[in-house]
């Protein structure tokens, strides 16, 4: 049986009614004040030079007089369109990492990796210790973390390439309104096809490396582990898409699609949008950007917008328009969001550690990751 079966009630097998001990639990992550200012200055400093730029480079007036005609309805819209991509974020967290996990608490920690994201460097990886910790706590060894983590980066990718695909094919042979040639249609589409080609084929190839650097006992090195993260990962994220889980699929293309409608939505309150087909591929290729190790991808995710938008024909005061206000968006909602999702989470963990606390011998206690837990010593 595949180790992401569970039982009906969302437990992982083998885990359903494991007693607590005090003191079991790991510690939440914790992010130093110093390191938060620093990470909140270097993004303050980003935000405000580009702001000098618009306001003072003389050749950008026509710029500031489009950024000042924005529209705040298409903005407001945006904003709720970040609202809901989050959502879909919690959908895919939970499905993949915390079935067991309310919706209540999922989302608290989801939220919370969303806004870390905003603040911390190279996609994704801001929020990862928040994951690994809800994982922990639930008591899933570090092997497992390592899977689901490479199965999570993986299936939030599918949505992405497929999307290159299509589109890509779709402008090609003229079914999808839109022109641009075959460099930036079928090329990228077929780049894509050989991708999910690789990280299918980088299973098999990691769960060898595993084995010929695993000792005669059974003893594995850090790189081995590492492969076998891979390899398992793989196999996790097809069996996950195999299942079928209706929450899985729908926060998969939610994600994607409502934050590909946030640039729609920006586009219109400065201007006219570009035809969907045109603002999709500018997107998927242009969201690369964001592998730049700058926070919030501040910078990179920016240029590489409006650059690859430009490639594809769309005038360039308009796409930098509609590419800066998107891209406040997508900072500041997470932030918020992200912010306010974590007081709740301490409140939450204040609650429980008061309880675990004062509960008597094998009484029963409400536990973040686990659900209700018999509490022994």
């Amino acid at each position: 049986m595949s180790s992401l079966a569970q039982s009906r009630s969302g437990t992982p097998a083998g885990e359903e009614g494991r007693p607590l001990q005090r003191g079991e639990l790991p510690p939440a992550p914790q992010m130093t004040a110093r390191t938060l200012r620093g990470r909140l200055t270097w993004l303050a400093v980003l935000l405000i030079g580009v702001v000098c730029a618009i306001t003072l480079i003389p050749g950008l007036a026509s710029l500031r007089d489009r950024l000042g005609d924005g529209k705040p309805d298409w903005l407001l819209l945006g904003a709720a369109l970040k609202v809901l991509s989050g959502l879909c974020y919690v959908a895919v967290f939970r499905s993949v990492f915390c079935r067991r996990m309310s919706w209540w608490h999922s989302t608290q920690i989801g939220l919370a990796e969303l806004g870390a994201n905003a603040l911390v460097p190279t996609g994704g990886a801001g929020g990862l210790a928040l994951g690994a910790w809800a994982l922990r706590r639930g008591g899933m060894d570090m092997d497992r973390i390592a899977r689901r983590s490479v199965a999570f980066f993986l299936l939030t990718s599918v949505p992405n390439v497929v999307g290159v695909i299509v589109i890509g094919i779709g402008l090609a042979t003229h079914l999808l309104e839109g022109h641009a040639s075959l460099a930036l249609t079928l090329l990228p589409a077929v780049i894509a096809a050989l991708a999910i080609g690789l990280a299918i084929a980088s299973g098999g190839w990691a769960a060898r490396l595993e084995r010929r650097l695993t000792d005669s006992r059974g003893e594995r090195s850090r790189l081995a582990r590492t492969f076998g993260a891979v390899s398992g990962g793989v196999q996790e994220s097809l069996a996950l898409l195999r299942g079928g889980d209706p929450w899985l699929l729908t926060g998969l293309a939610g994600y994607l699609v409502f934050d590909v409608m946030i640039l729609w939505a920006t586009f219109h309150a400065f201007g006219d949008a570009p035809a969907l087909p045109i603002l999709w591929i500018g997107y998927l290729l242009g969201e690369l950007g964001g592998l730049l190790p700058v926070p919030g991808g501040v910078g990179g995710v920016d240029l590489g917008l409006v650059g690859t938008l430009a490639l594809y024909g769309v005038p360039l005061g308009a796409g930098t328009a509609a590419v800066l206000a998107y891209r406040a968006l997508a900072l500041l909602v997470p932030t918020v969001l992200g912010a306010a999702a974590l007081v709740l989470l301490r409140r939450t963990l204040s609650r429980e550690q008061l309880a675990i606390a004062s509960c008597g011998p094998d009484e029963r206690v409400d536990v973040l990751g686990r659900g209700r837990i018999r509490v022994t010593s």
